[in-house]
């Protein structure tokens, strides 16, 4: 029986562009702050009830965050929610590595 090979083609460092999705960077760009956000949650002991009170979004949207179903999330409104979670965010602009 011959053996079948097959070609390993390595990533690109994010898995939407691999998928091929046009928005690729900012879907990677709202999964890390929604991880982000929700370890905040988690470390500051808020429940989730509670961290809808301080969000203003209706507590299935702070498990929706959870579970990174983030259609309903932009960048800008995680930062946001950072803000409330009192962090800082900072946004660095700096040219792109050549590699």
């Amino acid at each position: 029986m011959a053996r079948k090979t097959e070609k390993v083609q390595p990533g690109t460092g994010n898995v939407f562009r691999d998928l091929g999705y046009a928005d690729a960077d900012e879907r990677k760009l709202r999964v890390q702050l929604a991880m982000r956000v929700y370890e905040l949650i988690a470390r500051s002991g808020l429940t989730r009830v509670k961290a809808a009170a301080l969000f203003g979004i209706p507590q299935p949207h702070v498990s929706e965050l959870k579970h990174l179903k983030l259609s309903r999330f932009s960048s800008e409104r995680l930062m946001h929610f950072m803000t409330l979670l009192d962090r800082d965010v900072e946004i660095l602009i700096r040219p792109r590595d050549k590699a």
